[in-house]
């Protein structure tokens, strides 16, 4: 596979759709040539089931304190061969099932983990963070990835109990989870939608599950679209597999699903993000992390450069354009505000239009870290406790602002 094609499947039956991308893609070979080219030979023929040795809590998902030794035992050298990592990492951004929208399909996953260990490749660890403000042991079980990982005895890494460690990203330092630096190939399994504070989020924005709390709440301070930039050259994806079954093609947690039943493959994270932009009617100039990924030398961001392969001949139907976003966003002073707490804001406001009680409003919502210790009107979130109207909450539900904004107007 070149790393300018992005290849497309259509169909209903995603485990399996999944498996045969990944054959015509040829995964396995991609895996065995970057071995290779790093001098890393690899054990095909070892049969011993990691997951035998993870001592997991009762929740299916690995304790912290067994997570640097379960992936440093997963490197150990056999017969003079090393065994490799893989790991896979989907969007389970919330406790709320793929259906809605928001969260990888685990049929997907069910996909590539089928058709890795069909190949031999046994040494295999899904891993995940939530957004701040919910528990990826939460998502983990809703979502279905207990049961998956259960099924196919893989073992589950939660980020939001690791640590981070400081890694060099071109100019900018960023905290990463360990455990990242110890896979050896990266697949990367995010959701095509929209998001409320960058437009779009696929490929680049995703890699944000690899990091402890409290880096993805400073990812908004350092304004977002540089640090998602810099992180491209901090995280190496070395495969990328689209779920664009039903994404929402406004809000990152879901709730507004559009279905197009169809699977993405490629290589290239900036260059999929520059396509999905094409996809979801936005220049890629309107995404600044790609643009500044691009500029980072993280991949290509000309969407003229990609090689479309459709596989069946179907590329599937094109995507309803939606500003939805765009416009309730008006509406709002931003300043530095985490995902989480935007994300609740937006579908909150959409809900009082559609009552027609967004138009009484005569003064904009601010929300972010930037109102701290500051003082002002209306505003939502923690932050901005000093204001006269103002609704709690690190982060505030989506039920509880919307009944403060009901209340206000």
């Amino acid at each position: 596979m070149k790393k300018n094609q992005i290849y497309i499947k259509c169909g209903t039956d995603y485990t399996g759709m999944t498996k045969e991308l990944l054959t015509e893609c040829d995964l396995a070979g991609e895996i065995e040539r970057k071995f290779k080219k790093t001098g890393t030979e690899l054990c095909l023929t070892d049969k011993r089931n990691p997951v035998s040795d993870l001592q997991q809590n009762n929740t299916g998902i690995v304790t912290e304190e067994k997570q640097s030794a379960i992936l440093a035992k997963g490197k150990r050298p056999e017969s003079n061969l090393y065994r490799m990592r893989i790991g896979i990492k989907p969007n389970l951004v919330a406790p709320m099932e793929a259906s809605w929208g928001g969260t990888t399909h685990p049929e997907v996953v069910a996909g590539i983990v089928e058709y890795l260990q069909e190949k031999d490749f046994t040494d295999l660890v899904i891993m995940e963070g939530s957004w701040v403000g919910d528990k990826t042991s939460e998502a983990y079980e809703v979502c279905g990835y207990r049961s998956l990982c259960e099924k196919y005895n893989v073992p589950f890494l939660d980020m939001q109990k690791e640590k981070g460690i400081p890694v060099e990203c071109g100019d900018m330092t960023l905290n990463i989870c360990k455990s990242v630096r110890d896979v050896d190939f990266l697949i990367n399994v995010p959701v095509l939608k929209g998001h409320c504070q960058t437009k779009i989020t696929c490929a680049l924005k995703h890699m944000k599950g690899l990091l402890p709390n409290s880096e993805k709440r400073r990812f908004h301070a350092l304004g977002l679209h540089d640090p998602i930039a810099h992180l491209g050259l901090g995280i190496h994806q070395d495969f990328i597999v689209v779920d664009n079954i039903c994404g929402d093609l406004d809000f990152e947690d879901g709730g507004n699903p559009v279905v197009m039943n169809r699977v993405l493959a490629g290589m290239d994270p900036v260059l999929m993000d520059a396509y999905v932009c094409d996809m979801m009617h936005y220049q890629v100039e309107e995404v600044p992390y790609i643009v500044k990924a691009a500029a980072l030398g993280v991949g290509c961001g000309d969407i003229s450069q990609a090689e479309i392969c459709v596989t069946d001949g179907n590329p599937g139907k094109p995507i309803p354009k939606s500003r939805k976003v765009v416009e309730l966003a008006d509406a709002v002073e931003e300043v530095e505000s985490c995902s989480a707490c935007y994300g609740n804001l937006i579908p909150a406001l959409d809900r009082l239009k559609s009552e027609g009680l967004l138009k009484k409003l005569d003064t904009r919502i601010c929300i972010g870290q930037g109102y701290r210790n500051q003082h002002g009107n209306l505003g939502v979130g923690h932050c901005t406790r000093n204001f006269e109207h103002h609704l709690d909450g690190c982060p505030p539900t989506e039920e509880e602002i919307y009944e403060f904004l009901k209340g206000v107007l």
